[in-house]
């Protein structure tokens, strides 16, 4: 017997059934995108821990994806404190949208 593949959405978190599946995602973009800023700098955990001011065991927390220990506010202020601006956009929802959406876009 064939198993039946579904497809996904582009969101792996609402595909998975996680409340609040958008800001969820955009989470784990920003944590993803610190990871990567850490990594290019080549700073190991704890070096990068005393940048951001925080104990080695939260940046590997941070690094390993723990999505509920933080908070959107405070990876924020961390891209903040690693000399990235962040811009909050509110504007209306499109005519085509069906409902109002939150995202974020990285610049590179």
């Amino acid at each position: 017997m064939r198993e039946k593949i579904i497809r996904g959405s582009d969101n792996i978190f609402k595909d998975i059934g996680v409340s609040d599946p958008e800001r969820t995602l955009i989470r784990a973009k920003i944590m993803s995108h610190i990871t990567r800023i850490i990594n290019e700098r080549d700073l190991n955990q704890k070096q990068a821990g005393k940048i951001l001011n925080l104990p080695q065991s939260k940046v590997s927390n941070l690094m390993n994806g723990k999505l509920s220990i933080f908070s959107l506010e405070h990876l924020f202020r961390l891209l903040t404190v690693l000399k990235w601006d962040v811009e909050i956009i509110i504007k209306p929802k499109s005519k085509t949208e069906t409902k109002a959406t939150t995202s974020v876009l990285l610049a590179t």
